[in-house]
């Protein structure tokens, strides 16, 4: 196997495991901290709108003018709309609800209780199966970032298991509400993360090794596309709803500020 694609799956292993990270949040604390996941998606926000804008479509409209490079940005920007059109937004949602008809369970019953709990599992698979799809395209970005270099692929990486490990907890939550069991959990949130190596593999083996300086670049700029799109529809606005405006944006002028220095 090719050294790129070595590197590739080892980097998306990193962003795709930290679903993990989230699951453990469920784990060792039923009710996590959203004001410290909010902060997380601030940083991930300014790490990935750096490489956006001042990595990806910046290089991208150098190699190959800056039409071209527009034009490559903004069809990434279209196809992960579409994807996102498509997949269910993972929600943190909370449970306080549950607890008070838990609570005042004698007036509806147990069979109630375990209807809830169904639903609240199968809320829980589907979210689970979103996010998978939803990472796929985050492995091929991993992976395409990497050709370009190794900085580019890490930082792509740890940008995105940051802004993974909401969705750990998004899809742990529900399915430990509705199980009790902690390893059920916490598989099913580590597996949701597996899609992002296995699009590193599919897109190995879908682009030739021997791509063209100019489609490279262009299929870069795309991957700008996506991540910019990815932090102004998801990751902003989730840190705006954890942790407030004003820490979510000193969060990302922060990496942006690292980012640049």
């Amino acid at each position: 196997m090719d050294s790129q694609v070595v590197v590739a799956l080892a980097l998306s292993l990193l962003g795709g495991l930290s679903t993990s990270i989230g699951a453990l949040f469920v784990i060792i604390n039923q009710a996590p901290n959203l004001k410290m996941l909010g902060l997380l998606q601030g940083f991930a926000a300014g790490l990935m709108l750096s490489i956006s804008f001042l990595d990806l479509a910046h290089n991208a409209i150098n190699a190959i003018g800056f039409l071209k490079g527009n034009l490559w940005f903004f069809a990434g920007v279209i196809f992960f709309a579409v994807v996102a059109n498509f997949i269910p937004e993972p929600t943190v949602a909370p449970s306080s609800d549950v607890k008070s008809k838990k609570k005042n369970g004698d007036e509806g019953g147990k069979d109630i209780m375990k209807k809830h709990r169904r639903q609240v599992l199968f809320s829980g698979i589907v979210t689970a199966i979103g996010i998978s799809l939803h990472n796929f395209p985050e492995g091929m970005a991993v992976f395409l970032g990497s050709m370009k270099g190794l900085r580019v692929g890490l930082n792509l990486a740890l940008a995105i298991a940051l802004h993974n490990i909401p969705e750990g907890v998004a899809v742990a939550l529900p399915v430990y509400f509705a199980t009790q069991s902690k390893w059920q959990a916490f598989k099913l949130a580590t597996l949701s993360g597996f899609a992002e190596p296995l699009g590193v593999i599919i897109v190995a083996y879908l682009f030739p090794s021997s791509l063209s300086p100019e489609i490279l670049e262009g299929l870069l700029g795309s991957v700008g596309g996506v991540m910019a799109f990815l932090t102004l529809h998801e990751m902003l606005p989730l840190a705006f709803d954890y942790a407030g405006a004003e820490a979510s944006c000193q969060g990302c002028v922060f990496w942006d500020g690292f980012h640049v220095c």
